[in-house]
Protein backbone atom coordinates (compact mmCIF):
# COMPACT_ATOMS: atom_id res chain seq x y z
CA UNK A 1 0.00 0.00 0.00
CA UNK A 2 1.61 3.24 -1.08
CA UNK A 3 -0.33 6.57 0.23
CA UNK A 4 -0.91 9.23 -1.69
CA UNK A 5 -0.91 13.04 0.20
CA UNK A 6 -1.11 16.34 -1.48
CA UNK A 7 1.60 18.67 -0.17
CA UNK A 8 -0.79 20.65 2.11
CA UNK A 9 -1.86 17.56 3.76
CA UNK A 10 1.88 16.47 4.49
CA UNK A 11 2.97 19.73 6.30
CA UNK A 12 -0.10 18.99 8.39
CA UNK A 13 1.04 15.86 9.52
CA UNK A 14 4.87 16.90 9.88
CA UNK A 15 3.69 19.85 12.21
CA UNK A 16 1.26 17.99 14.13
CA UNK A 17 3.88 14.99 14.88
CA UNK A 18 6.28 17.73 16.41
CA UNK A 19 3.50 19.34 18.58
CA UNK A 20 3.71 22.50 16.48
CA UNK A 21 -0.53 22.98 15.90
CA UNK A 22 -2.94 24.54 18.42
CA UNK A 23 -3.41 21.75 20.65
CA UNK A 24 -0.15 22.64 22.77
CA UNK A 25 1.20 19.32 25.35
CA UNK A 26 1.21 19.57 28.82
CA UNK A 27 4.59 18.35 30.35
CA UNK A 28 8.55 18.50 29.74
CA UNK A 29 8.27 14.67 29.66
CA UNK A 30 5.59 13.96 27.61
CA UNK A 31 7.32 16.56 24.90
CA UNK A 32 10.82 14.83 24.97
CA UNK A 33 8.73 11.44 24.72
CA UNK A 34 6.93 13.04 21.59
CA UNK A 35 9.49 14.44 20.00
CA UNK A 36 12.04 11.83 21.11
CA UNK A 37 15.10 14.25 21.50
CA UNK A 38 15.65 17.18 22.69
CA UNK A 39 19.54 18.33 21.19
CA UNK A 40 22.00 20.18 23.10
CA UNK A 41 24.36 23.43 21.42
CA UNK A 42 25.87 25.56 23.23
CA UNK A 43 24.90 28.77 21.29
CA UNK A 44 22.84 30.77 23.20
CA UNK A 45 21.64 33.96 21.22
CA UNK A 46 18.57 34.04 22.82
CA UNK A 47 17.95 30.72 24.55
CA UNK A 48 19.81 27.44 24.41
CA UNK A 49 18.13 24.92 21.69
CA UNK A 50 16.79 22.34 24.13
CA UNK A 51 15.48 24.46 25.88
CA UNK A 52 13.95 27.15 23.05
CA UNK A 53 12.30 23.89 21.42
CA UNK A 54 10.41 22.92 25.09
CA UNK A 55 9.27 26.65 25.10
CA UNK A 56 7.76 26.40 21.44
CA UNK A 57 6.01 23.51 22.66
CA UNK A 58 4.61 24.28 26.28
CA UNK A 59 4.72 28.23 26.10
CA UNK A 60 5.54 30.05 29.05
CA UNK A 61 4.72 27.52 31.73
CA UNK A 62 8.21 25.62 31.02
CA UNK A 63 11.64 27.03 32.48
CA UNK A 64 14.84 25.49 31.96
CA UNK A 65 14.99 24.25 36.00
CA UNK A 66 12.78 21.45 34.64
CA UNK A 67 15.18 20.10 32.28
CA UNK A 68 17.82 19.62 34.77
CA UNK A 69 15.27 18.63 37.61
CA UNK A 70 13.67 15.49 34.79
CA UNK A 71 17.37 14.42 33.73
CA UNK A 72 18.33 14.29 37.87
CA UNK A 73 14.69 12.30 38.95
CA UNK A 74 15.93 9.74 35.66
CA UNK A 75 12.98 10.67 33.66
CA UNK A 76 15.52 11.87 30.92
CA UNK A 77 18.94 10.81 29.99
CA UNK A 78 22.02 12.59 28.75
CA UNK A 79 23.73 10.65 25.74
CA UNK A 80 26.31 12.39 22.95
CA UNK A 81 24.62 15.64 23.77
CA UNK A 82 20.81 14.83 23.36
CA UNK A 83 18.29 14.53 25.76
CA UNK A 84 16.20 11.25 25.32
CA UNK A 85 13.69 9.72 27.17
CA UNK A 86 14.37 7.06 30.07
CA UNK A 87 11.79 4.73 28.24
CA UNK A 88 13.86 5.16 25.08
CA UNK A 89 17.35 4.10 26.56
CA UNK A 90 17.28 0.29 25.89
CA UNK A 91 16.80 0.87 22.30
CA UNK A 92 19.61 3.88 22.40
CA UNK A 93 22.25 1.62 24.26
CA UNK A 94 21.03 -1.25 22.17
CA UNK A 95 21.52 0.61 18.60
CA UNK A 96 25.31 1.05 19.98
CA UNK A 97 26.25 -2.35 20.51
CA UNK A 98 29.79 -3.09 18.85
CA UNK A 99 30.54 0.64 19.52
CA UNK A 100 33.47 1.60 18.57
CA UNK A 101 33.19 0.78 15.09
CA UNK A 102 36.13 2.68 13.71
CA UNK A 103 39.49 1.07 14.23
CA UNK A 104 41.00 4.69 15.55
CA UNK A 105 39.27 4.61 18.57
CA UNK A 106 39.82 0.81 19.11
CA UNK A 107 43.35 1.06 19.59
CA UNK A 108 43.10 4.53 21.29
CA UNK A 109 41.22 2.58 24.10
CA UNK A 110 43.13 -0.96 23.70
CA UNK A 111 46.14 0.87 24.07
CA UNK A 112 44.84 3.37 27.12
CA UNK A 113 42.88 0.13 29.07
CA UNK A 114 44.84 0.52 32.02
CA UNK A 115 43.08 4.72 32.07
CA UNK A 116 40.12 3.54 31.63
CA UNK A 117 39.92 1.34 34.61
CA UNK A 118 41.58 4.00 36.57
CA UNK A 119 38.60 6.00 35.54
CA UNK A 120 35.62 3.23 36.46
CA UNK A 121 37.80 3.31 39.89
CA UNK A 122 37.68 6.59 40.44
CA UNK A 123 33.89 7.38 39.87
CA UNK A 124 33.28 3.79 42.13
CA UNK A 125 34.84 5.48 44.51
CA UNK A 126 33.91 9.51 44.39
CA UNK A 127 30.52 9.10 42.63
CA UNK A 128 29.06 11.98 40.57
CA UNK A 129 32.36 13.89 38.98
CA UNK A 130 32.95 16.64 36.58
CA UNK A 131 36.11 15.41 33.84
CA UNK A 132 38.23 18.18 35.60
CA UNK A 133 38.52 16.00 39.06
CA UNK A 134 39.35 13.27 37.40
CA UNK A 135 42.41 11.76 37.22
CA UNK A 136 44.65 11.76 33.58
CA UNK A 137 46.57 8.52 33.67
CA UNK A 138 46.31 7.97 29.81
CA UNK A 139 49.30 6.21 28.13
CA UNK A 140 48.81 7.77 24.92
CA UNK A 141 47.12 10.99 24.50
CA UNK A 142 44.43 11.19 22.20
CA UNK A 143 45.27 13.34 18.91
CA UNK A 144 43.09 15.62 17.04
CA UNK A 145 43.15 18.47 15.24
CA UNK A 146 40.31 20.11 17.03
CA UNK A 147 39.65 20.93 20.57
CA UNK A 148 39.41 16.92 21.86
CA UNK A 149 43.42 17.12 21.51
CA UNK A 150 44.97 15.77 24.68
CA UNK A 151 41.95 16.13 26.75
CA UNK A 152 42.09 12.56 27.34
CA UNK A 153 39.89 12.23 30.49
CA UNK A 154 37.00 13.99 28.45
CA UNK A 155 37.62 12.06 25.43
CA UNK A 156 37.24 8.68 27.39
CA UNK A 157 34.74 9.08 29.44
CA UNK A 158 32.77 10.28 26.09
CA UNK A 159 33.59 6.50 24.99
CA UNK A 160 32.45 5.16 27.98
CA UNK A 161 28.86 7.12 27.75
CA UNK A 162 28.77 5.47 24.57
CA UNK A 163 29.89 1.76 25.74
CA UNK A 164 27.21 2.25 28.74
CA UNK A 165 29.78 1.98 30.99
CA UNK A 166 29.38 5.63 32.49
CA UNK A 167 26.48 7.69 32.11
CA UNK A 168 25.71 11.42 32.45
CA UNK A 169 24.25 12.02 36.10
CA UNK A 170 23.30 15.72 35.60
CA UNK A 171 25.00 18.94 34.61
CA UNK A 172 26.33 21.97 37.20
CA UNK A 173 25.87 24.63 34.71
CA UNK A 174 27.05 23.75 31.41
CA UNK A 175 29.67 20.95 32.92
CA UNK A 176 28.69 17.54 32.69
CA UNK A 177 28.76 15.28 36.01
CA UNK A 178 29.67 11.60 35.39
CA UNK A 179 29.15 8.55 37.28
CA UNK A 180 29.15 4.94 37.17
CA UNK A 181 26.03 3.84 34.46
CA UNK A 182 24.84 1.49 36.98
CA UNK A 183 24.00 4.28 39.19
CA UNK A 184 22.35 6.02 36.67
CA UNK A 185 20.23 3.76 34.55
CA UNK A 186 17.68 1.90 35.88
CA UNK A 187 18.48 -1.42 37.67
CA UNK A 188 18.00 -5.01 35.23
CA UNK A 189 17.69 -2.79 31.78
CA UNK A 190 17.57 -5.74 28.99
CA UNK A 191 18.38 -4.60 25.51
CA UNK A 192 17.19 -5.14 22.33
CA UNK A 193 19.88 -6.63 19.80
CA UNK A 194 21.01 -4.37 17.58
CA UNK A 195 18.98 -5.19 14.31
CA UNK A 196 15.72 -4.55 16.39
CA UNK A 197 17.05 -1.62 18.59
CA UNK A 198 17.75 0.06 15.11
CA UNK A 199 14.01 -0.65 14.02
CA UNK A 200 13.01 0.60 17.10
CA UNK A 201 14.71 3.76 17.09
CA UNK A 202 13.95 4.14 13.30
CA UNK A 203 9.76 3.95 14.29
CA UNK A 204 10.25 6.62 17.66
CA UNK A 205 11.81 8.74 14.26
CA UNK A 206 9.34 8.51 12.03
CA UNK A 207 6.42 8.70 15.02
CA UNK A 208 8.52 11.93 15.60
CA UNK A 209 8.33 13.28 12.41
CA UNK A 210 4.83 12.24 10.81
CA UNK A 211 6.66 12.18 7.49
CA UNK A 212 10.39 11.05 6.45
CA UNK A 213 12.28 11.01 3.67
CA UNK A 214 14.07 8.01 2.37
CA UNK A 215 17.31 7.19 1.18
CA UNK A 216 19.87 10.51 0.60
CA UNK A 217 23.18 11.05 3.15
CA UNK A 218 23.53 10.00 6.16
CA UNK A 219 24.01 12.56 8.72
CA UNK A 220 26.08 12.33 12.08
CA UNK A 221 23.87 12.16 15.11
CA UNK A 222 20.74 11.22 14.69
CA UNK A 223 19.20 10.59 10.86
CA UNK A 224 16.62 12.35 9.10
CA UNK A 225 15.49 9.06 7.34
CA UNK A 226 13.23 5.92 7.87
CA UNK A 227 13.60 3.13 5.17
CA UNK A 228 11.11 0.71 6.80
CA UNK A 229 9.39 2.52 9.21
CA UNK A 230 5.36 3.01 8.95
CA UNK A 231 4.30 2.69 5.24
CA UNK A 232 5.25 4.47 1.70
CA UNK A 233 3.69 7.37 0.68
CA UNK A 234 4.15 9.59 -2.88
CA UNK A 235 3.82 13.72 -1.93
CA UNK A 236 1.97 15.13 -5.11
CA UNK A 237 4.63 17.32 -7.13
CA UNK A 238 7.55 16.08 -5.07
CA UNK A 239 10.27 14.04 -5.87
CA UNK A 240 11.64 11.10 -3.81
CA UNK A 241 10.71 8.53 -1.71
CA UNK A 242 8.76 9.22 1.24
CA UNK A 243 7.56 6.91 4.45
CA UNK A 244 4.45 8.51 6.62
CA UNK A 245 2.87 7.60 10.17
CA UNK A 246 -0.49 6.20 9.40
CA UNK A 247 -1.61 6.97 13.15
CA UNK A 248 -1.34 10.55 11.32
CA UNK A 249 -3.36 10.58 8.61
CA UNK A 250 -6.82 11.71 8.67
CA UNK A 251 -6.67 13.69 11.68
CA UNK A 252 -8.24 16.94 12.23
CA UNK A 253 -5.82 20.37 12.57
CA UNK A 254 -5.86 23.78 13.78
CA UNK A 255 -2.38 25.63 13.73
CA UNK A 256 -1.29 28.35 15.23
CA UNK A 257 2.26 30.52 15.42
CA UNK A 258 5.52 29.36 16.36
CA UNK A 259 8.92 30.76 17.02
CA UNK A 260 11.42 28.10 16.34
CA UNK A 261 14.88 27.18 16.99
CA UNK A 262 17.16 26.63 14.21
CA UNK A 263 18.12 23.28 15.46
CA UNK A 264 14.19 22.41 16.04
CA UNK A 265 13.67 19.37 14.11
CA UNK A 266 10.84 20.84 12.40
CA UNK A 267 13.32 22.58 10.25
CA UNK A 268 16.93 20.48 10.75
CA UNK A 269 16.24 18.27 7.79
CA UNK A 270 16.85 21.58 5.33
CA UNK A 271 16.37 19.59 2.15
CA UNK A 272 12.79 18.12 3.88
CA UNK A 273 11.75 21.60 5.01
CA UNK A 274 12.19 23.32 1.43
CA UNK A 275 10.56 20.70 -0.75
CA UNK A 276 7.61 20.72 1.73
CA UNK A 277 7.57 24.10 3.09
CA UNK A 278 9.30 25.73 -0.01
CA UNK A 279 11.37 27.21 2.99
CA UNK A 280 15.15 27.60 2.39
CA UNK A 281 17.33 28.27 5.52
CA UNK A 282 21.17 28.25 6.35
CA UNK A 283 22.47 28.89 9.90
CA UNK A 284 24.53 31.94 9.36
CA UNK A 285 26.48 32.18 12.55
CA UNK A 286 29.22 31.17 10.71
CA UNK A 287 29.66 33.75 7.96
CA UNK A 288 30.64 36.84 7.84
CA UNK A 289 28.22 39.81 9.19
CA UNK A 290 28.06 41.62 5.86
CA UNK A 291 27.29 37.94 4.05
CA UNK A 292 24.08 37.03 6.69
CA UNK A 293 20.61 37.49 4.72
CA UNK A 294 18.71 36.86 7.94
CA UNK A 295 20.59 36.93 10.51
CA UNK A 296 23.39 35.29 12.97
CA UNK A 297 20.38 33.25 14.64
CA UNK A 298 17.54 33.69 12.79
CA UNK A 299 14.59 32.00 14.24
CA UNK A 300 12.43 30.19 11.82
CA UNK A 301 8.53 31.56 11.70
CA UNK A 302 5.95 28.82 11.65
CA UNK A 303 2.04 30.19 11.08
CA UNK A 304 -0.66 27.28 10.64
CA UNK A 305 1.00 24.68 8.53
CA UNK A 306 3.42 27.10 6.75
CA UNK A 307 7.18 28.51 7.24
CA UNK A 308 6.42 32.32 6.59
CA UNK A 309 9.91 33.88 7.89
CA UNK A 310 12.84 34.54 10.13
CA UNK A 311 12.90 36.38 12.86
CA UNK A 312 16.18 37.98 13.68
CA UNK A 313 16.69 38.67 17.39
CA UNK A 314 19.31 38.74 20.33
CA UNK A 315 18.93 38.24 23.99
CA UNK A 316 21.18 41.45 25.45
CA UNK A 317 21.02 39.71 29.04
CA UNK A 318 23.02 42.87 30.06
CA UNK A 319 20.95 45.05 29.43
CA UNK A 320 17.67 43.75 30.10
CA UNK A 321 16.41 43.60 26.43
CA UNK A 322 15.35 40.99 23.90
CA UNK A 323 16.17 42.89 20.75
CA UNK A 324 14.56 42.45 17.03
CA UNK A 325 16.81 43.65 14.05
CA UNK A 326 14.86 42.49 11.52
CA UNK A 327 11.59 40.17 10.68
CA UNK A 328 12.19 38.85 7.14
CA UNK A 329 8.62 37.89 5.45
CA UNK A 330 9.37 34.89 3.42
CA UNK A 331 5.52 35.88 1.79
CA UNK A 332 3.56 38.92 2.49
CA UNK A 333 2.46 38.64 6.21
CA UNK A 334 -1.31 39.03 6.84
CA UNK A 335 -2.75 40.93 9.43
CA UNK A 336 -3.07 37.43 11.08
CA UNK A 337 0.41 36.48 10.93
CA UNK A 338 1.47 39.56 12.07
CA UNK A 339 -0.70 39.15 14.97
CA UNK A 340 0.45 35.83 15.91
CA UNK A 341 4.33 36.71 15.86
CA UNK A 342 3.42 40.08 17.76
CA UNK A 343 2.00 37.44 20.18
CA UNK A 344 4.86 35.17 20.48
CA UNK A 345 7.36 38.16 20.99
CA UNK A 346 5.85 39.19 23.57
CA UNK A 347 5.38 36.19 24.92
CA UNK A 348 9.30 35.23 24.40
CA UNK A 349 10.14 38.90 26.20
CA UNK A 350 8.56 37.41 29.20
CA UNK A 351 9.33 34.27 29.43
CA UNK A 352 13.46 35.53 29.04
CA UNK A 353 12.55 38.38 31.62
CA UNK A 354 13.49 40.66 28.86
CA UNK A 355 12.29 43.91 27.61
CA UNK A 356 11.09 43.92 23.99
CA UNK A 357 12.76 46.29 21.82
CA UNK A 358 11.94 46.44 18.06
Amino acid sequence: MVIELDVNDARRIVVRAQALDAERPTGLVGVVERLTLLQLDPTAAIAPSADFVAWSRLGNGYQPSQLDAAVRSRQLFELHAYIRPMSHLPAVLGSLAGWPLHRRHREWLDVNDSFRRDLLAALRERGESLSRDLPDTATVGWQSTGWTHDRNVTQMLEFLTLSGEVAIAGRVGRQRLFDLAERVYPAGLVLPDKAEALRQREDLRLRASGIVRTGGTIVPGEPYQADSAGVPAVIAGLRGQWRVDPEQLDRPFTGRTALLSPFDRLVHDRERAEQLFGFEYVLEMYKPAAKRRWGYYALPILHGDRLVGKLDATADRKGGRLLVQAVHEDEPFTAAITEGVDGELHALAEWLGLQLVR
